[in-house]
C-alpha cells in the first residue's frame, strides 16, 4: 500500500511564488495526498492563493521558518512529510520519486536532493551552487558523518519527525531549520542526499553579499548553538558507532 504524501510550504508574504509552486504540484504525476500551506503571519494574499487551489492552510504567528515548519510537520496527516519552500518548482515526478525511493528503502528516513537555481546571475548560481552549497555537503556532512538535508527540497518520515520535534531548535527564528535538522539527526537514522532530485529553487537568498552574508551567519550561528549543546566529534563517534552496529548500509542506491 502507498503511503499518504503531506507536501508542507512554509510561506510569509510570497503569494506569487506560492502560485508557480501549487501550479507545479498540481502537475505532478503522483499527486499529494495532502498540502499544507503554513501562513507565517503574512500580510499580501498568500493564504487566499492557497485557500484557491483547495489546500489546507495551518496558521503560524510566531515568525521564522523552523516555527512555520515545525507547525505543518505536526499538523500534516501523511506517513511521508515533504517539504518545499514557496519558490521552489518541483519536477512533475518529484513527489513519485520520493514515494519510491522511500517504499524501495525500509530504513530510509529523511530524502533530500539539491535546489537548481533560477533568477540572478550565472556567477550568483555558480557562487551558491558550487561554493556554499558545495561546503554544506562535503564539508559540514563529513563532519556529520552523514549526508545532509536541503530546506527547499526534502522528505521525512512522520515517525522520524515526531522523534525529531524534540530535538530540532523550533523556537529559534535565527537558524537555519534544515542544517539544525541534519545536525539532530539521531545516530543509524537513514539519510541520503539524492544529487539527481533537483527541484527549481530562486536565487534571492544569494543576489546581493549582504542577503548572502545574512545566510552564512545563520548557518554559522546554528553550527555554533548545535556544538555548545554537543560537540561535534562525539555527534560523529555516535554515527560511526551506529553505523558499525548496522553492519550494512541498510539502503539500494540504485537510480531511480
Amino acid at each position: 500500500m502507498s503511503p499518504a504524501c503531506s507536501v508542507v510550504i512554509p510561506c510569509l508574504n510570497d503569494a506569487e511564488m506560492l502560485e508557480r509552486c501549487l501550479r507545479a504540484l498540481e502537475g505532478q504525476s503522483r499527486p499529494a495526498d495532502e498540502i499544507v500551506v503554513v501562513d507565517n503571519g503574512s500580510t499580501d494574499d498568500s493564504a487566499e492563493v492557497a485557500r484557491r487551489h483547495g489546500v489546507r492552510v495551518v496558521e503560524e504567528p510566531i515568525r521564522g521558518i523552523p516555527q512555520a515548519t515545525s507547525a505543518g510537520f505536526d499538523a500534516a496527516r501523511g506517513e511521508l512529510l515533504l517539504r518545499l519552500d514557496a519558490d521552489s518548482v518541483p519536477p512533475h515526478d518529484w513527489i513519485a520519486r520520493i514515494e519510491r525511493a522511500f517504499v524501495r528503502e525500509p530504513r530510509l528516513d529523511v530524502l533530500s536532493g539539491p535546489g537548481r537555481l533560477y533568477g540572478g546571475s550565472g556567477f550568483t548560481h555558480w557562487f551558491a551552487e558550487s561554493v556554499l552549497f558545495g561546503i554544506y555537503e562535503h564539508v559540514i556532512g563529513g563532519l556529520l558523518g552523514h549526508d545532509i538535508v536541503y530546506g527547499s527540497n526534502y522528505a521525512i518520515r512522520a515517525s522520524a519527525w515526531r522523534v525529531m520535534r524534540e530535538h530540532v531548535h523550533r523556537d529559534r527564528a535565527d537558524v537555519h531549520d534544515d542544517l539544525d535538522l541534519a545536525i539532530n539527526l539521531a545516530p543509524g537514522m537513514g539519510v541520503r542526499y539524492d544529487h539527481s532530485l533537483v527541484v527549481g529553487a530562486s536565487a534571492r537568498p544569494w543576489v546581493s553579499w549582504r542577503r548572502a552574508g545574512r545566510e552564512v551567519t545563520m548557518a554559522l550561528r546554528t553550527f555554533s548553538l548545535n556544538g555548545g549543546e554537543q560537540n561535534y566529534l562525539a555527534r560523529r563517534r555516535a554515527w560511526v558507532a551506529a553505523a558499525e552496529a548496522e553492519q550494512d548500509p541498510g539502503f539500494d542506491y540504485a537510480a531511480d
